[in-house]
């Protein structure tokens, strides 16, 4: 019975062995992306409970502390109208995470259902959509966001719907290659023989196969519509004062950088900390998502 019982543990180990390894076990080898995950998930805390625990008002001014520098009353000091900037930075957070998500979103789900829809359908349809995609990338992304804020008016909404749009070209683009390769494989061409739809066919048999390089490409997005918000902000076609927001606080601390340097600084870590930690995530994830071309890197 002992030898049975080893003989079977044997045979479940080199079971294990076989199986490729999950997800989780891809990212936790890989250090990059565990830093990037650590950003990201202590980010995704401060968003979600730092506005409860905050200590002071983000926009109540209280101008008798106005340039008071770091202090442990006020950590990240006070700006121009003595507002704490320590509170401004952890609101700031909840309204970058909403940015990047809403816009994300956007971009996500208008560029892949016109990818899915032009690769499958081809023809004319192939060729309109390439077209306006074309003309989409004619544009520098932040270049065309203004011209969407320029008709839709500045704020913080229509910068989510401008960084979208934006952004949205990449995601055609991915997703048509995606569909283009696999509407002629076999699983495909065996669901149009039992008389499967062409609906279910793009969106049961299509589209979960094209999922992972398009999360990858949104964990790594997700960075540059921060960035772009923030950008947007700084110049003025963003969210509007007294808004918490980490672009609007770096275009009023530029004024006060010489001597005031807090002002400006700890938003602009922020900033360099999301972007950093949401590109380290997307790295990591795809490596782990496409272990071949992980291998195919190391090898050049």
């Amino acid at each position: 019975m002992a030898e049975l019982a080893a003989v079977g543990q044997q045979q479940r180990l080199q079971r294990l062995r076989g199986r490729p390894p999950s997800l989780w076990r891809r990212l936790s080898g890989h250090r990059s992306a565990l830093l990037g995950g650590s950003i990201v998930a202590v980010l995704l805390a401060v968003a979600l409970v730092g506005p409860l625990v905050a200590p002071y008002d983000p926009v109540a001014m209280d101008l008798s502390n106005r340039f008071l520098p770091p202090s442990l009353a006020h950590p990240f000091g006070t700006d121009d109208f003595g507002r704490d900037v320590f509170t401004r930075v952890i609101h700031g957070a909840r309204i970058s995470l909403q940015v990047g998500i809403i816009a994300i979103g956007i971009a996500g789900t208008l560029g892949s259902l016109l990818g899915l829809l032009t690769g499958y359908v081809g023809g004319w349809l192939d060729a309109a959509g390439q077209w306006l995609v074309d003309v989409l990338l004619a544009f520098p992304g932040l270049l065309l966001a203004l011209a969407i804020i320029a008709v839709l008016g500045p704020g913080l909404p229509n910068v989510m719907v401008a960084v979208g749009i934006g952004s949205m070209p990449a995601y055609a683009r991915l997703m048509r290659g995606q569909v283009l390769s696999l509407k002629h494989d076999e699983f495909v061409e065996a669901a149009r023989v039992i008389g499967c739809s062409s609906a279910r066919i793009l969106f049961v048999h299509i589209l979960p196969n094209t999922l992972s390089p398009i999360i990858v490409l949104a964990s790594l997005g997700f960075a540059g519509a921060v960035l772009s918000a923030a950008a947007l902000s700084f110049i003025g076609m963003g969210a509007q004062p007294p808004t918490p927001e980490w672009g609007a606080m770096l275009a009023t601390g530029r004024e006060y950088l010489r001597d005031e340097w807090w002002i400006a600084t700890f938003p602009g870590v922020a900033i360099a900390l999301t972007v950093l930690g949401f590109n380290l995530l997307g790295d990591g994830l795809r490596d782990a998502l496409d272990p071949q071309g992980r291998t195919a890197r190391i090898g050049r």
